[in-house]
């Protein structure tokens, strides 16, 4: 019997396991081996510059203060004078045109091995961007588009030069957070100007000594730092592991505080919505269980969801088709998505009084600026259809139909990649230390922009390289992408996958939105 079906829910299609593949052992080996040659060369260099037959150019400490506690880390020291000098053209490029799908590299030169660096005069011209948080491709430089951004910038000016609590409060700020409040489904929100600051400044305010956080292991650093300063107790739990997280809950309300076994004043769940180095998606209708069971209380980070997942951009919690409301603290960035800067905190309105008075966010730094005000107006009405089009939404589906088209042609070609088939955040496992300096000048000769990553930022022996997909992004421009990396990809022996995958139907059509399968 042969039925059509239509495509699986959301809720359904999350309940699949990731995609984390381990790598053969050979390969492990092989990292081990070629961080264990560099470091060796890397102190045998020191002894060179100890005995003066080579010059070190980086930060020392003074002689006169060899007797004090060292400024620098020795490690730190040596991992960046003899590792990451090596190979430092891979980071900082300078780009010199709008970061859209495209974009143009100065072209710059090194004549002491990446010490220092000179511009050519030159630029590499119509380079694919792959690694920007320009999921939808509002950043953009169109100008009937951003004729809005101009009239508010005429009106207001560029800067604030005051918070919102003295001279600051502008009535473009009031009308965005009844609007982010109106998109997430919630009482109330606060903006600010900053998205790191927005997690590290408003933590404290929420938690403090007596409190419990529960981290998830592969939280962004901004998470961390918000629950450091805080002054309360973190445990962390294993990255999507809820028998780990009902582990901890358990024990908290057990055992309560170390020594007193008083109860914790509050115990507070710290998750991402897409976790920026995996690509993968929290566990959401899990922790929100977990949350009401033990009594918790729940902050989600939706920095890389919010309009990049769901049917209509609204994030993670669309996505499961949760309630807003069983997500005590909201939190998101405006700087990815939508274009521009800054971050926000939704939730009850009670939560949002309570941190105008009490945020160090709110109370001292300066007030979000009109344009950058008036964009994210801008690019949060065409996503919800208030300016009178349906481009946000086409351009919420062609995200998700870009991501699916690449991550599946990956898998195909033999990669390990990690994180969701529906996560727009896709990283491709190097492995080795010589692999990831090779990979990169390698797509730059062949005009790709892409982010690798390496040791300390991701696990020793899991280097990788990080593509961003953008709704911005065409089927040329993904299938040169694709083209060049199975090229590569055999050049360099980067296929380390096991597993078959067969090929699928051509599944990236602009002009054909139907969807099905035929299920026996």
């Amino acid at each position: 019997v042969v039925c059509v079906a239509g495509p699986p829910s959301s809720r359904q299609r999350f309940q699949r396991p990731e995609s984390f593949e381990n790598p053969p052992m050979y390969v492990a080996v092989m990292t081990y081996l070629g961080f264990g040659i560099v470091t060796l060369f890397g102190y045998f260099r020191d002894f060179l510059r100890a005995v003066g037959l080579e010059k070190c150019h980086i930060a020392r400490e003074r002689e006169e203060q060899k007797d004090f506690v060292p400024l620098y880390q020795d490690f730190e020291n040596f991992y960046t004078r003899n590792l990451y000098m090596r190979v430092r053209d891979n980071w900082n490029r300078p780009i010199c045109s709008l970061p859209g799908p495209v974009f143009d590299v100065m072209e710059r030169v090194s004549p002491d091995y990446n010490w220092t660096f000179s511009l050519t005069g030159k630029t590499i011209d119509d380079v694919i961007n792959m690694g920007s948080y320009n999921y939808l491709g509002f950043a953009e430089n169109d100008g009937d588009f951003l004729k809005t951004v101009a009239d508010r910038t005429q009106q207001y000016g560029l800067g604030v030069c005051s918070t919102r609590q003295e001279m600051g409060n502008l009535a473009i700020h009031e009308e965005l957070e009844q609007l982010v409040a109106t998109f997430l489904g919630v009482e109330s929100s606060m903006i600010f100007g900053m998205g790191f600051a927005t997690n590290s400044m408003n933590i404290p305010a929420l938690v403090g000594k007596g409190c419990l956080i529960l981290s998830d292991e592969l939280n962004h650093t901004s998470l961390i730092l918000g629950a450091r300063l805080s002054g309360a107790t973190i445990w962390v739990f294993k990255h999507n592991n809820m028998q780990s997280l009902e582990r901890l809950l358990r024990e908290a309300v057990c055992s309560g505080q170390p020594r007193t076994h008083r109860p914790w004043r509050k115990v507070l769940i710290m998750v991402e919505g897409i976790y920026s180095m995996e690509g993968s998606v929290v566990r959401l209708p899990d922790i929100v269980a977990l949350k009401k069971k033990y009594k918790a209380y729940l902050y989600l980070d939706e920095a890389h969801s919010i309009g990049a997942v769901g049917p209509t951009g609204r994030g993670v919690t669309e996505l499961f088709g949760l309630d807003p409301s069983d997500i005590d603290v909201m939190m998101g960035t405006f700087t990815k998505s939508f274009g521009a800067a800054g971050g926000y905190i939704a939730g009850k309105k009670e939560l949002v009084d309570y941190l105008r008075s009490h945020s160090h966010s709110a109370v001292y730094a300066s007030a979000m600026s009109p344009p950058v005000t008036e964009q994210i107006l801008r690019a949060m009405k065409c996503i919800m259809g208030l300016d009178g089009t349906t481009v946000g939404q086409a351009r919420v589906h062609q995200l998700a139909e870009n991501t699916r088209y690449f991550r599946s042609r990956l898998q195909e070609m033999g990669f390990i990649i990690y994180g969701n088939d529906d996560s727009p955040v896709v990283p491709i496992l190097l492995y080795m230390p010589g692999k990831v300096v090779a990979f990169s000048r390698a797509m730059l000769k062949r005009k790709i922009g892409v982010v690798v990553v390496g040791f300390p930022a991701t696990p020793i022996t899991e280097a990788r390289a990080r593509f961003c997909l953008s709704a911005a992004h065409t089927k040329a421009m993904l299938d040169q992408v694709l083209f060049d990396l199975n090229e590569l990809g055999d050049d360099l022996c980067l296929k380390f996958s096991r597993r078959k995958y067969s090929p699928r139907p051509q599944q990236h059509n602009n002009n054909d939105d139907t969807d099905f399968e035929l299920d026996s």
